[in-house]
C-alpha cells in the first residue's frame, strides 16, 4: 500500500512539473488596441506595423525567456465605445499587458476593462492628465501629460512675442484639457485670450468658426485638436486670404496634415510634439527605423505609433527582468525599477502613477516641402 501511495505522490509531481513546464513553455501574450478604421487609422496601422516588426524581432532571437510573444491585436476606431468592445475582448483573450491607444477619450474607455481584469496598460497617444489620477496601479503611458504640453505651449507663444491669442479646440479629452492647462498659464502671466471656443470634429467646412476667429483678431491661432482637423482649417484659412499664424498641440504630429492642407497652406505652421521618427538619434533606432522602412517603404507617420513600440519593448524588459508574466508585476516593476530605459524615442523611466517622467517636447515647423522641421 505505501507502494501504490508513494507511486501516486510522484505521478501527482511529475503531473505539476510537467504543467508548469507547459506554463512556463506557453506564449507570451501582448494585446494591441489601435484605430485601425476611423479618421486616425494611419496611426493605427502604423502601430500596429511597428508592434508586429518588433514581436518579430523578439521572436528570432528566442523570445522572452524562452517563450515566444504572441500578439493579439483589436481595433478600437478611434471611438470611446468601439474602445470599450475591443478591451473586453482582449481581457478574455489571456493577455497580460495591452498597448494602446490613441486618443485619451478612447483609452479612458477601456481603462477600467483592464484593471478590473489585472492586466497592465500602457498608452501610446493618451495625455490627458486625469488618465494617470485617477490611482489606477496598471495604468501606465509612454507619452508625456497636457500640463507639461500645456507649459511647454504657454512658454513658446510668449517666447515668440504673440499678445492676443485665439485657442480652439474640439471638446475631446485631449484637446480642451490641453486648450485649458495653457489657458490657465496664460492667464496668470497676462496674455490676452481673445477667443475660447471649440469646434465640432470630422466636419468639412470650418469658414464659419474661421470667420469668428478673424473677428477676434488674434496674433497666433493655438488649435489643440487633431491632425485631419488642422489639415482642413489650414487649407480653408488660406482659401479665406487670412495669413495669421497658426500652432498646433502633439496631435497635430501626422503627415496626412500636409496631405489635406497642402504644401502652401502648411508651410509655416508649427506643433509642439516629441520628436518625430527622422530625429530620432540612438543607434538602436535609427537600425530599426531602417528595418521598418526596408519593410513597408516608408517611415512611420508620427511618433505616436513609435510610442506603441516603446511601449512594447519596456513590456519586454519587465518580464524579462521581473520573471513574470503577469499584469501586476509588469506594471509595478515598471513604475519602481525601471530607470533611463532605452527607449526608441529616447530614455523611458516612469513615476509612482505611470506618467513618463522627462522632458519629450520639442517645436517643429511646417517646411515648403511639407516636411516636419525641428526648430534647433
Amino acid at each position: 500500500m505505501k507502494g501504490v501511495v508513494r507511486l501516486l505522490a510522484v505521478c501527482m509531481v511529475t503531473s505539476l512539473l510537467m504543467a508548469a513546464t507547459a506554463f512556463a513553455a506557453g506564449p507570451v501574450r501582448v494585446g494591441l488596441m489601435c484605430p485601425l478604421t476611423g479618421k486616425w487609422a494611419s496611426e493605427g496601422q502604423d502601430m500596429r506595423n511597428i508592434v508586429e516588426l518588433l514581436a518579430e524581432e523578439v521572436n528570432k532571437a528566442g523570445g522572452i525567456n524562452g517563450n515566444k510573444v504572441e500578439l493579439i491585436v483589436e481595433d478600437d476606431g478611434g471611438d470611446p465605445r468601439t474602445a470599450a468592445l475591443a478591451a473586453q475582448k482582449l481581457s478574455t483573450s489571456g493577455v497580460t499587458a495591452v498597448i494602446g491607444t490613441y486618443g485619451s477619450a478612447v483609452t479612458e474607455a477601456s481603462q477600467n476593462i483592464y484593471d478590473e481584469a489585472g492586466i497592465a496598460q500602457i498608452a501610446t497617444g493618451s495625455t490627458n492628465v486625469r488618465l494617470t489620477e485617477k490611482g489606477l496601479k496598471l495604468f501606465l503611458r509612454t507619452c508625456p501629460r497636457d500640463d507639461e504640453q500645456g507649459r511647454v505651449a504657454a512658454k513658446v507663444i510668449k517666447s515668440k512675442g504673440y499678445k492676443a491669442v485665439a485657442l480652439l479646440h474640439d471638446n475631446s479629452s485631449y484637446a480642451k484639457g490641453l486648450a485649458d492647462e495653457t489657458k490657465a498659464l496664460l492667464d496668470k502671466d497676462g496674455t490676452k485670450i481673445v477667443f475660447y471656443d471649440a469646434l465640432t470634429p470630422g466636419e468639412r467646412d470650418y469658414t464659419a468658426i474661421l470667420t469668428k476667429l478673424k473677428a477676434a483678431n488674434p496674433d497666433i491661432i493655438f488649435f489643440t485638436g487633431y491632425y485631419p482637423e488642422v489639415g482642413m482649417l489650414l487649407r480653408q484659412k488660406v482659401e479665406m486670404k487670412w495669413n495669421v499664424p497658426m500652432m498646433g498641440g502633439d496631435a497635430a504630429n501626422n503627415l496626412d496634415l500636409v496631405k489635406i492642407a497642402g504644401k502652401a497652406a502648411a508651410k509655416g505652421y508649427f506643433f509642439l510634439s516629441p520628436p518625430v521618427p527622422q530625429d530620432f538619434d540612438t543607434a538602436e533606432a535609427k537600425a530599426f527605423l531602417a528595418a521598418y522602412k526596408a519593410k513597408h517603404n516608408a517611415l512611420p507617420n508620427s511618433v505616436w505609433s513609435v510610442l506603441a513600440g516603446d511601449a512594447f519593448k519596456v513590456i519586454v524588459e519587465a518580464v524579462q527582468k521581473g520573471g513574470k508574466a503577469d499584469g501586476a508585476a509588469i506594471a509595478t516593476y515598471l513604475k519602481t525599477q525601471l530607470k533611463n530605459y532605452p527607449g526608441l524615442s529616447g530614455q523611458i523611466s516612469f513615476n509612482e502613477k505611470g506618467d513618463r517622467v522627462g522632458d519629450l517636447y520639442r517645436v517643429y515647423d511646417v517646411n515648403a516641402e511639407g516636411e516636419f522641421v525641428l526648430q534647433r
